[in-house]
């Protein structure tokens, strides 16, 4: 029998409040069905975008109407499905929701060639006869920026219509890897049969018995293994589809395609891989203080989870994982600190795993919604860190929110990884100043030098892997499992020098469902370079850092992403963040290595 439990078996004060959304599944088609013969009405506008003031305020108010209706019948269908992905009614739901988005990217899709018509002088002179237009100011700016890359009318609606089809292998894969593949049950030291799931496989992982992480890493890889063609096929499409797109809006690379639309330079990305790379050798150092706090001739890759304490650490039940983070968020004041007290008591948080249940961790919501924060709560400081994390991205939409229009309330992701890791930051400074128990010190120590190794490092590492897999295929070289299996194996031979690199570790990227997201993991690394440097300027600082960030989080997409981090006082186009976040991860290693003796 499995040991995850149906969702039924879940009290309710743990599940999220998505009634608050729509109370039945028939309000929810009341919604779509409304939205659904909105959408028909933008096509009024079709031609006379630009024509007068009045008319270019009242197609962009129409569009934002509609586009905020349409998230949140999406969001609803897709949280619906997220809490057991082989419902086929609510895959249905999803399904017809995601239609509806593109229909209305597609009904939309004249807007922006139309406005790149005009000249910013012109658009200056509208907001002078009709002054709303300004809240549109940024919003044009960018939209004139991309004139370059933005075909016509015609093709952009093409595109659009074809976003359904260009983004299917992600959901071919989230339906392969959450819904259809059936893990293998190990018996653990105890003799009891544990199931493996996509969200327990790294806890498992964290396991004091080393044979029996033998047994759950090479049964885990090996049912990857039997679906490594259909997983390939996957991805090799998905990089297809990015390439193709990128050749179609005028792009050299589809890299430079997806960087330029937050409008980050490409010398960014490669200014993060050069930093970490010319520090590896931490990576290699911490590597080997895990080897022998282990006691092992040579560290395996089913011995990379364990914590430098050579144990899983100790428990912690969601409760107490949230009165700790609420302390931890101190720093930032009264206002935000007991926003998420409430929030967390408001069923913001489904927490616990189920059966079917999307793997993972996410903040979702809309504008017109609360927060919506999906965990599978393993009882270990690990998902108290995961729940900090996704609580910073959920407070950042509700700031946002409060203070601009929905044009602006959304943030690209590349600032969006700064908000969740601030709060991680603060909860492991919290932790260690206030928590007296040495094991539990040394475990929150060590849930930071994974944190920075997880995130900083191995982000990079698969940067340089979905950045090496467009450029083969930009240049015609066939993307099969084993030349995805060549190309990975080999940086994490690279990246992880000092320990024992097998054949199944290079299956690892068939497991990272970001890859269909192209370009994205990156962000997570500069996301915790520029946290770790905004905590370290609070904390030197005080309430007006405190202030600044808070600011920031406020901003939304109100400018570009580089200037947003600049009001934190931070600068990502230097090495200076990545550097100092590297230099405080070698001290951090350096006081585990003498906690250890």
């Amino acid at each position: 029998m499995s040991s995850v439990p149906e969702r039924s078996e879940i009290d309710e004060e743990y599940t999220w409040d998505l009634e608050s959304i729509y109370a039945t599944d028939d309000d929810w088609e009341e919604a779509y069905e409304n939205v659904a013969e909105r959408v028909e009405e933008l096509s009024n506008y079709e031609g006379q975008v630009t024509d007068d003031a009045e008319t270019l305020l009242s197609v962009l108010e129409l569009r934002d109407e509609i586009m905020r209706e349409v998230s949140t019948v999406a969001a609803y269908a897709r949280m619906r499905r997220d809490e057991d992905t082989t419902d086929q009614h609510y895959q249905a739901l999803t399904a017809r929701s995601q239609s509806l988005a593109a229909d209305a990217q597609s009904a939309s899709s004249f807007i922006e060639p139309e406005l790149q018509e005009l000249t910013r002088e012109e658009f200056d002179e509208m907001i002078d006869d009709v002054s709303d237009l300004e809240t549109y100011d940024h919003y044009v700016d960018d939209v004139l920026r991309m004139k370059p890359h933005t075909r016509s009318a015609e093709v952009e609606e093409l595109l659009a219509d074809l976003s359904e089809v260009t983004g299917a292998t992600g959901e071919v894969y989230n339906m392969l890897s959450n819904a259809d593949m059936e893990f293998p049950t190990v018996e653990d030291p105890d003799g009891d049969a544990v199931e493996i799931t996509q969200s327990n496989f790294t806890n498992l992982l964290k396991r004091p018995d080393r044979e029996f992480r033998q047994r759950v890493y090479e049964n885990y890889f090996d049912e990857w293994e039997s679906m490594r063609n259909t997983v390939a096929a996957a991805y090799k499409n998905s990089v297809k589809a990015d390439v193709k797109t990128a050749q179609a809006r005028n792009y050299d690379t589809a890299r430079e395609a997806a960087l330029d639309g937050p409008n980050v330079p490409v010398s960014v990305y490669d200014n993060l891989v050069e930093t970490v790379n010319d520090n590896l050798e931490k990576l290699h150092h911490h590597a080997e203080l895990k080897r022998e706090a282990l006691e092992v001739d040579d560290l395996q890759m089913w011995d990379l989870y364990m914590p430098l304490t050579g144990d899983e650490g100790p428990d912690l039940e969601y409760d107490q994982a949230t009165e700790y983070v609420v302390d931890a968020l101190e720093p930032l004041g009264e206002e935000y600190q007991s926003r998420v007290a409430e929030g967390l008591e408001s069923r913001w948080v489904d927490v616990y795993e189920n059966e079917g249940k999307q793997s993972g961790a996410y903040s979702s919501g809309t504008y017109d919604t609360q927060p919506f924060i999906l965990m599978n709560y393993q009882d270990d400081v690990a998902s108290m860190y995961t729940l900090a994390h996704e609580l910073g991205h959920s407070m950042h939409s509700q700031f946002t929110k409060e203070q601009q229009p929905y044009v602006y309330s959304s943030y690209e992701i590349f600032v969006a990884e700064v908000a969740s890791t601030v709060n991680e930051a603060l909860l492991t400074n919290h932790l260690l100043e206030t928590v007296d128990n040495p094991e539990f010190r040394k475990a929150v120590l060590n849930e930071f030098l994974e944190r920075v190794r997880s995130t900083l490092y191995r982000q990079t590492l698969f940067a340089e892997f979905e950045h090496e897999a467009h450029r083969l295929e930009e240049e015609g070289e066939p993307l099969t499992a084993d030349r995805l299996d060549e190309l990975f194996g080999d940086l994490k031979a690279e990246y992880y020098e000092p320990a024992a690199v097998d054949d199944r570790i290079a299956r690892e990227w068939m497991r990272i469902p970001h890859f269909y997201r192209a370009f994205y993991v990156y962000q997570y690394s500069t996301g915790i370079s520029a946290a770790l440097a905004i905590t370290d300027r609070i904390f030197e600082e005080g309430e007006t850092a405190a202030k600044d960030y808070l600011e920031f989080l406020r901003q939304g997409s109100r400018e570009y992403p580089l200037e947003l981090l600049q009001t934190a006082g931070v600068d990502m186009s230097s090495s200076e963040p990545i550097e100092r976040a590297l230099e405080t991860y070698g001290q951090r290693l350096e006081e585990m290595e003498s906690l250890l003796g």
